[in-house]
C-alpha cells in the first residue's frame, strides 16, 4: 500500500493539533522544587506519561490514523517493543481501523496485554525489534495493510510535535530539553518544533549504553547499527532510522549514555522525587540531568517523562534501590 506523504515542519505540527486534541488534552508541565534544588536549576517535567496509553506516542498515532481514515484505509500493521504498538492499536481502534502489531518474543508482558485489550492482533516473532520488522515484511506480502513504521513516518513525527508546542507556550524562556531516544521520532519532533521557534535552545538526548545505535549514528554522522540488549523497551533499537536521524543529527547539544544501573536509578528517583511510576526510558532524563548538572546550572530545563509502561519486574528492581527511599546519593 502506498505510503502517506507529508512534510515534517512546524506548519504540519500545528495542523495536527486539531486531530490530536479531539482525543487527548495537553499534559502537565510541572516545576519540581526538589529536583530544582538537587540540580541547582529550574527543573520542569513534561508528563507525557499521563497520556492515554501512558506515552507521548499516542499523539503521533492519532495524527496518522486521522489521515489514514480519510484515505479509507481499513487495516494497519507495525512492529514495536510496546509503546508504539500500543499507540497504533489504541488509535486505530478509535478510528475503526484494524491493527496488527508484531512484537519480539519475551516482550514486556504488560505492554502485550494492553495491546491485546484494544482488540488488535498481536504477533510475537523475532528476538529483537529489528527481527520483528522482518515478520512485518512477510505479512505485507500477503495482506493489503498500511505499514505504520515506528520512526520513518512523517505523520507520527508531526503529531508528536504537539507536545513541544505545549511546552514552549507554557515556558517560552526554556533553555534546555532532555529527551530519550529509541527510534527517534520524539527527538525529531522536538527539533522540528523547538529549533524552529528558538534556534538557541539546547536539546540533549539520552540512550542506553546497551542499545546505543542512535548515539553511534549521531557520533559518526551516518546510520549505524549496534547491539540491542537493554531491558528498557523505549531504548531497545539496534539501528538508527533515516527520517528522524536526518532531523536530529546536527541539532543535539550532546548525547548521554546510561548504564542499565543508571536507568533503574532513574525509575527509582522518578518515584522518590515526583511520585510517578515510570519505565526505564521514561525516567532516564533524571539520570541524564544529573550527569549534565554543571551545564544546566541556573537554567530553565525540561525533562521529558516519555512513558510509564514498565513491567512489574522492572518496578520491583528499581523500587528496591536506596534511591527510591532517599533519592540521589551521589553514587
Amino acid at each position: 500500500m502506498k505510503k502517506l506523504e507529508q512534510a515534517i515542519n512546524l506548519d504540519e505540527v500545528r495542523r495536527a493539533k486539531e486531530a490530536v486534541y479531539r482525543h487527548i488534552v495537553p499534559t502537565q508541565l510541572t516545576r519540581y522544587e526538589n529536583l530544582s534544588r538537587l540540580l541547582d536549576a529550574n527543573i520542569y517535567v513534561k508528563h507525557e506519561n499521563h497520556n492515554p496509553t501512558g506515552t507521548f506516542k499516542v499523539r503521533g498515532g492519532v495524527n496518522l490514523m486521522h489521515h489514514l481514515k480519510k484515505r479509507d484505509v481499513e487495516g494497519v500493521i507495525t512492529f514495536s517493543t510496546g509503546n508504539h504498538g500500543l499507540s497504533i492499536a489504541t488509535t486505530a481502534a478509535w478510528y475503526g481501523i484494524d491493527a496488527t502489531v508484531v512484537v519480539p518474543e519475551n516482550n514486556n508482558a504488560s505492554k502485550n496485554r494492553k495491546i491485546r485489550e484494544t482488540g488488535a492482533e498481536l504477533i510475537e516473532a523475532g528476538k529483537t525489534f529489528e527481527e520483528s520488522s522482518e515478520t512485518v515484511k512477510s505479512i505485507l506480502a500477503e495482506r493489503n495493510l498500511y505499514y505504520a513504521h515506528p520512526a520513518n513516518e512523517p505523520a507520527l513525527i508531526n503529531g508528536v510535535g504537539t507536545e513541544f508546542l505545549e511546552i514552549i507556550e507554557k515556558l517560552p524562556d526554556m533553555d534546555a530539553l532532555i529527551i530519550p531516544i529509541g527510534a527517534g521520532s520524539e527527538a525529531a519532533a522536538a527539533v522540528t518544533v523547538l529549533k524552529s521557534i528558538n534556534p538557541k535552545l539546547d536539546i540533549y538526548a539520552v540512550q542506553a549504553e546497551c542499545s546505543s545505535a542512535a548515539y553511534l549514528s549521531w557520533k559518526s554522522g551516518v546510520i549505524e547499527s549496534a547491539a540491542n540488549t537493554t531491558f528498557a523497551g523505549g531504548f531497545a533499537t539496534g539501528i538508527g532510522y533515516e527520517i528522524p536521524f536526518e532531523i536530529y543529527k546536527d541539532n543535539l547539544k550532546d548525547f548521554i549514555l546510561l548504564t542499565e544501573s543508571e536507568i533503574y536509578q532513574g525509575i527509582a528517583m522518578a518515584g522518590y522525587y515526583t511520585q510517578n511510576l515510570l519505565e526505564g526510558a521514561g525516567a532516564s532524563t533524571i539520570s541524564a540531568a544529573i550527569k549534565l548538572k554543571d551545564e544546566l546550572r541556573g537554567k530553565n530545563v525540561v525533562l521529558q517523562f516519555s512513558g510509564c509502561n514498565a513491567s512489574s519486574q522492572e518496578i520491583d528492581t528499581a523500587y528496591a534501590l536506596p534511591a527510591f527511599r532517599v533519592g540521589y546519593s551521589g553514587v
